[in-house]
């Protein structure tokens, strides 16, 4: 049986994460970014955005923070509403959603199906409903991906074993995705959901703001659901401690590869950090166990450990929240105390390294600047450069000497990288994008 999920509704209007309730208050301070990223770090499956914007303005400036929320977390972002064309449905795939969801309450979102499913993928496709539009679903089944059954308590009060959605889901490939939305929740409602043998994710209302779904998650696999929770390969016993029974434990950003501390474990804290997702440690100073980030807000959350070729060291790959050293700086290995010149060519920092000149010409024009004069021309001259750059390129491949090309193509992404942030595209949205595919 496959694992079923646990994913977060967020609903966007006026340019806030506001309440499912009808009031609309913002939820937390409203920052939907800032609350997108800690449903990630806390074990959260998903997102489902709901766009509930008026007007055009509206909706880009959601498009926008879409957008953000997808590039910032490592979780899928599904979005919908405020669909009114094919265009919509375009800007959230670009935006970053994995699945959107068309609302079977409207018309025009029904009649649209075929045209998106066709153009963008039946995989990408959802239809919001509730149970009672669920017959609305037999003539465009096929052109489908997935659904939202909106209203879904009436199956769990009901304890229905509905027909329309045994039927429907019996069609479709066994990855068929469908989400039941609770609202409102009720006392052991996700977990009677989540037993329903055509259900493969649950959002309810009542997860927003938690930082429990790690704890939640246990409790549905104590309870016989498939959920994806963090498990060992390597039990504790097969780890080689030292004469105290600690584990020294390396820790690495997991996107820089930057170091960024170093600490220790005992099982305790080991077992700790494996069934919650944070790192845990043992202060030997303290004799006790320690939650990274507990008293300071800078929690590490975990996306990977490693165990080195003795099974006595360890390697955690973590995202981390603000500072990893106590005294403020990012890493605790803050000071050189010897160092060779050497020529760093990691391509990613020179790429990002040239980029941020670039921005800060933009931001601090300099006299005599081509990168300035580029961005004075405006965006028809940058467009005319990458163009007569790509055009080079085709040329020098025609020459057996690599060099040529070599050159060419360095041309070629500088033009690039200017056209970028002219755009207001980073190199972490190319790389997102490139990764997606």
């Amino acid at each position: 049986m496959s694992e079923k999920e646990l994913i977060v509704p967020l609903y966007l209007k006026q340019g806030q994460a506001v309440c499912g309730t009808e009031d609309r208050e913002p939820a937390a301070d409203g920052d939907a970014v800032a609350l997108a990223v800690q449903y990630s770090n806390c074990g959260a499956d998903g997102i489902l955005l709901f766009d509930l914007s008026e007007g055009d303005a509206e909706h880009d400036q959601s498009i926008g923070i879409i957008k953000e929320i997808a590039s910032s977390v490592d979780i899928p972002v599904y979005g919908g509403g405020n669909i009114r064309r094919v265009e919509d449905v375009k800007k959230l795939i670009y935006a970053g959603c994995r699945k959107i969801f068309l609302n079977y309450a409207k018309e025009p979102d029904r009649v649209m199906t075929q045209e998106v499913s066709e153009r963008f993928g039946r995989e990408k496709i959802l239809a919001c409903v509730t149970v009672d539009e669920m017959e609305l679903l037999s003539d465009y089944s096929q052109y489908l991906g997935g659904m939202v059954v909106y209203d879904a308590e009436v199956i769990v009060q009901e304890g229905m074993e509905t027909e329309l959605l045994a039927g429907f889901c019996q069609k479709q490939p066994e990855d068929f995705f469908t989400v039941l939305h609770l609202e409102p929740y009720e006392e052991g409602s996700i977990l009677r959901c989540l037993r329903h043998p055509y259900v493969s994710a649950v959002a309810s209302d009542e997860l927003m703001g938690t930082e429990e779904f790690m704890e939640q998650k246990h409790f549905l696999k104590d309870s016989g659901i498939p959920v994806n929770t963090y498990e060992s390969s390597l039990a504790w016993e097969e780890i080689k401690t030292d004469g105290s029974g600690l584990l020294p434990v390396v820790v690495q950003d997991y996107k820089t590869q930057e170091v960024l501390m170093m600490a220790y474990m005992n099982r305790e804290a080991f077992e700790t950090t494996v069934r919650t997702g944070r790192m845990t440690y043992w202060s030997r100073s303290r004799q006790e166990l320690w939650v990274k980030g507990l008293t300071s807000g800078h929690y590490q959350y975990v996306r990977e450990l490693c165990i080195d070729c003795d099974n006595d060291t360890l390697l955690a790959k973590v995202m981390q929240v603000g500072a990893a050293c106590h005294t403020g700086n990012r890493s605790c290995f803050y000071r050189s105390i010897l160092k060779k010149e050497y020529d760093d060519t990691n391509p990613l920092k020179v790429f990002e390294d040239v980029f941020h000149v670039i921005l800060d010409r933009k931001e601090h024009p300099k006299q005599g600047s081509y990168t300035n004069y580029l961005f004075d021309k405006g965006i028809d001259k940058i467009l005319k450069k990458v163009g007569e750059e790509a055009t080079e390129i085709v040329i020098a491949a025609k020459n057996p000497d690599p060099e040529e090309i070599k050159y060419e193509i360095s041309d070629f992404l500088y033009h690039v990288m200017v056209l970028m942030a002219e755009k207001g595209v980073t190199w972490e949205d190319i790389t997102r994008e490139l990764a997606r595919r």
